[in-house]
């Protein structure tokens, strides 16, 4: 199974590429293929797209995660 995603946060620019192995996220600075564009195009106008992930939650800080608090 695939232990990469890419990531986008609402109201943030760009997207980044996390690789869960590695424990890194960096900048997904090679401008969109033709395979990435389309979603790239969603977002742009507001859309969320998911696949593959069944929970994905915007947190203040790592703290907050690992003591079980998240914003809802």
């Amino acid at each position: 199974m695939a232990r990469v995603v890419i990531l986008g946060i609402t109201g943030e620019e760009g997207l980044w590429v996390v690789d869960l192995d590695a424990g890194t996220a960096a900048p997904l600075t090679n401008s969109a293929d033709a395979s990435l564009q389309p979603i790239v195009n969603l977002r742009a106008a507001g859309a969320t797209v998911t696949k593959g992930v069944n929970v994905a939650v915007t947190v203040k800080s790592a703290d907050s995660a690992y003591s079980g608090h998240f914003d809802g």
